[in-house]
């Protein structure tokens, strides 16, 4: 098990399999997020089911985990990569112009605003919903049941100033997964030069279709809260 934190390849298959299990998390919350467009009373139902219940919180624990080992390894590999290439870090890939590169170049901060979002997300639903529900708390500081998800989201992007926040998060989050994503991949293993291809196409399906489906949310929601001054009896 040394080898997955004294070796810097095993440092970097931790960090791939962990983003990973992340998108894979992406693609089910953004999923669970666009079915409160079409239907807000069986969003809630489906928030009710991922309340404090022990099953969605030894999930919420294994994903906590999961993502503090993610940024740790982060750290510790960007310190590495800095202290072995000093200044000449990124010759390689100015051969190379264009978004993957730039991505690449960059994921170290893309990582810090992803996070910084996500704290602030943390703060706006998860603090006003499950971790209410922990406290066995039956409504939250905005007077709502911390089930009603599609109230608090009605609520929380009814404020221009966290939709402007979260598009700009999820810009970040995009060119993060978009390169991530692949390079993952190529960590586990699977790097041959035709398939790596696809998978860099795959790479960036994949992280427009979740982060325009958020994006979705958060515009539809932001448009409700106008159209019908804040309150559309959610």
């Amino acid at each position: 098990m040394s080898f997955l934190w004294k070796s810097s390849i095993g440092r970097k298959l931790v960090m791939s399999v962990t983003g990973i299990c992340f998108i894979l998390f992406l693609m089910f919350h953004m999923a669970m997020n666009l079915v409160s467009i079409f239907n807000p009373a069986a969003y809630n139902v489906i928030c009710t089911i991922l309340g404090a219940n022990w099953y969605a919180l030894i999930g919420t624990g294994v994903l906590a985990v999961g993502f503090f080992i993610h940024i740790l390894y982060a750290f510790v590999l960007t310190i590495q990569n800095r202290k072995a290439r000093g200044v000449e870090r990124y010759a390689a890939g100015q051969k190379n112009p264009g978004y993957v590169t730039w991505a690449s170049k960059n994921m170290f901060v893309l990582g810090i605003i992803v996070l910084g979002g996500l704290l602030i997300h943390l703060f706006n639903f998860w603090a006003k919903m499950q971790l209410v529900e922990v406290l066995g708390g039956h409504e939250n500081s905005l007077g709502l049941h911390p089930t009603n998800g599609a109230a608090l989201i009605l609520h929380t992007f009814s404020n221009p100033i966290y939709v402007a926040v979260y598009l700009i998060w999820l810009t970040a989050l995009w060119f993060h997964m978009a390169h991530g994503f692949w390079s993952a991949i190529q960590t586990i293993g699977w790097n041959n030069v035709i398939w790596m291809n696809r998978i860099k196409c795959v790479s960036t399906i994949l992280a427009t279709v979740i982060c325009l489906g958020f994006a979705a949310v958060v515009v539809f929601y932001f448009a409700a809260s106008i159209g019908c001054g804040g309150f559309c009896g959610i």
